[in-house]
């Protein structure tokens, strides 16, 4: 089964897992711009990294037949500076037209700051004036809930926010629920120790169906696995459901959801998958 993973961190891999993914039949991915390791001191810094996620990876993932999207951003982690987070932003928009950018992510809260929020907000300011989609980043796991709360206040109290065109991502089984009755679009991240699970992320399926729902495997630099979307796929199956229900989760829902950005192209798809 062909599938894509909506939210993986390229840049912290190796090009043998790109040829990974693609022996597993992932067609395309997203990267969310992220927190490198350590803060950066400098809005160059920035610069690069977006050019990197615009230049170079795309053309990376091209060698082993994957589609490369990105979206741009102060990660929360580094928000809580606010002179550098603008200076970033004041050249943000530049890059929103390259081919590749589906929008404004991943921008949440880490630790829930008045800095962080105030940044989400300019954030999403800039995601409404061009026109842009929206990746969330929920806090990990001893700040989500009351976390998650803030961001989906923050949302639902601008009514310029369409929730279609947002996905609140790393949810669980405490924050699922509360993203997906406000009407966004939620991803599960698989993880072997954090956050989800396959195992997790499919009782979650079960649970809630498969609409507006999403899995990806975010692959950055701790324990993670590039092809966890694969083992959600594995889990699914183990557990008798039909080839279109797990399609609709792992490759449909994305193109859906990613077709609401002119940058998106969608793989070219036959009754199997795409070709």
């Amino acid at each position: 089964m062909y599938y894509i993973d909506p939210h993986i961190h390229m840049l912290s891999r190796t090009t043998d897992d790109y040829e990974a993914l693609a022996r597993m039949d992932c067609v395309a991915v997203s990267e969310p711009a992220f927190w490198p390791g350590l803060d950066r001191q400098n809005s160059e810094s920035f610069y690069d990294y977006f050019r990197h996620l615009t230049e170079f990876e795309p053309a990376r993932a091209a060698k082993y037949g994957i589609q490369h999207y990105s979206w741009l951003c102060v990660n929360a982690k580094e928000a809580e500076n606010l002179s550098l987070s603008r200076e970033v932003l004041s050249f943000l928009p530049e890059f929103l037209n390259r081919g590749n950018v589906l929008g404004i992510g991943e921008i949440g809260l880490n630790k829930n700051t008045r800095n962080e929020a105030i940044v989400f907000m300019e954030h999403k300011e800039l995601a409404i004036r061009h026109d842009q989609l929206i990746l969330i980043h929920t806090p990990h796991l001893a700040d989500k809930l009351r976390g998650t709360r803030m961001i989906l206040d923050m949302l639902c109290d601008d009514q310029r926010i369409r929730r279609e065109r947002v996905l609140v991502d790393h949810a669980e089984e405490h924050t699922i629920r509360p993203a997906l009755d406000a009407g966004f679009w939620v991803g599960m991240t698989l993880y072997p120790t954090t956050k989800c699970t396959p195992q997790r992320a499919a009782d979650l399926a079960e649970r809630y169906g498969t609409d507006r729902l999403m899995v990806n495997s975010a692959g950055d630099w701790g324990p993670s696995r590039p092809v966890a979307v694969r083992d959600f796929i594995f889990e699914m199956r183990r557990r008798r459901h039909s080839e279109s229900t797990i399609r609709r989760i792992v490759y449909d829902n994305p193109v859906q959801f990613f077709s609401q950005s002119p940058a998106f192209q969608a793989p070219i798809a036959t009754e199997d998958g795409p070709a």
